[in-house]
């Protein structure tokens, strides 16, 4: 009796196999090239990809609560949505529903909604900044509905539109397959980035800017430690500048202060140097707007992704000293502020339009 069960489950599974297959090489057949795409979520990152998927030949389908958003990407090629209902009205099936709205309870609440009105084999992307453990449990949830869930781990901030945003992607490996087009228009391309030396004995779509990392979660989790990551460079960037900015202390002896033009610097160290990156470059062009940083307070938020990075070093067992110290220094710059914090701030608001409180206030 266990034997004919196994049987039975194992020609199931190989039955829900082919049905998928067949299901993607539809999609293939009527889209090799171009999509429609429905996206819920028009603020600074999710307005800027539908812009950029229409201007790659797709069609998108938006909606957003603030009807005013809906509006400006209709008169731009978009077809807009009043309603979650319209808006799933309107795609075709089978539905590719990209959701970009801010992690926890908003993505939460607007996939449930989603799930509830979408049909069996729709697909669902959450391209925000969810926790990879939530992923997973929302990919057995939706699969129990016979949906399928994607989780996309999405950088490039309000400079994407024009450069392309880098993916990082996770879920079952035939639904990813199924929307290349839609993330190969989103991605940079290979652009004008050299090729790593021995690159060329490797195949894939890293190099195109977007990748298959794994099961449901993975393509959050290692967004999650690029945020990580980011928070260390960002702290090094702080604390250098820092440390130029007070080498004029009245605490030295007279004869070893110095006064810098910390632009320069940035701008010197962009070419050539070891440190070169993007985030010096953001540096540098807040610096030649305001060498001072007046504009800023200091004020240093964090988005999560720092914290889980952490939670995660600590479930692996792993040390993290640098990643934990500038999480921890995010949480100090909310109660006082030095230049470091102000240059932290600058770059924030420079990669990702992320606004701070006003100095004063």
């Amino acid at each position: 009796m266990l034997l004919l069960d196994y049987r039975r489950n194992e020609q199931e599974q190989e039955y829900e196999h082919e049905r998928i297959r067949h299901h993607i090489s539809e999609i293939a057949d009527k889209g090799a090239r171009n999509m429609q795409i429905g996206m819920v979520g028009l603020g600074r990152m999710g307005s800027n990809m539908a812009r950029r998927l229409i201007r790659g030949g797709h069609e998108c389908v938006v909606f957003d609560l603030n009807a005013d958003n809906v509006k400006q990407l209709t008169r731009e090629g978009a077809t807009g949505a009043t309603s979650l209902g319209v808006f799933v009205s309107q795609l075709r099936k089978t539905r590719a529903i990209w959701v970009m709205v801010p992690a926890g309870d908003p993505t939460e609440q607007t996939v449930m909604a989603l799930a509830q009105q979408m049909e069996r084999d729709d697909i669902l992307i959450d391209g925000g900044n969810s926790y990879y453990k939530d992923d997973v449990r929302r990919s057995k949830v939706l699969k129990s509905q016979g949906l399928h869930y994607v989780d996309v781990g999405t950088s490039g901030g309000i400079w994407g539109v024009e450069r392309g945003y880098c993916l990082m992607i996770g879920g079952e490996p035939e639904i990813v397959k199924s929307l290349d087009p839609i993330f190969k228009t989103l991605a940079p391309g290979r652009g004008e980035i050299p090729r790593t030396p021995g690159r060329e004995k490797l195949t894939g779509t890293a190099e195109e800017g977007y990748l298959y990392c794994g099961p449901s979660g993975a393509g959050h989790f290692v967004k999650m430690i690029h945020n990580g990551i980011e928070y260390g460079l960002m702290q090094a960037y702080a604390e250098g500048f820092d440390i130029l900015r007070n080498a004029s202390s009245k605490e030295l002896p007279e004869d070893l202060r110095y006064t810098f033009n910390f632009a320069d610097i940035a701008e010197v160290w962009r070419r050539g140097s070891v440190v070169s990156s993007w985030l010096l470059d953001l540096t540098a062009m807040a610096l030649a707007e305001n060498p001072t940083l007046s504009s800023y307070t200091g004020f240093v938020q964090d988005s999560g992704e720092g914290r889980w990075t952490i939670m995660a070093a600590i479930e692996e067992a792993v040390p993290a000293d640098v990643l934990s110290a500038s999480l921890y220094t995010r949480f100090r710059s909310r109660q006082e502020h030095t230049f470091a914090e102000k240059i932290l701030s600058a770059m924030r608001q420079k990669f990702g339009g992320h606004v701070e409180r006003p100095a004063g206030g």
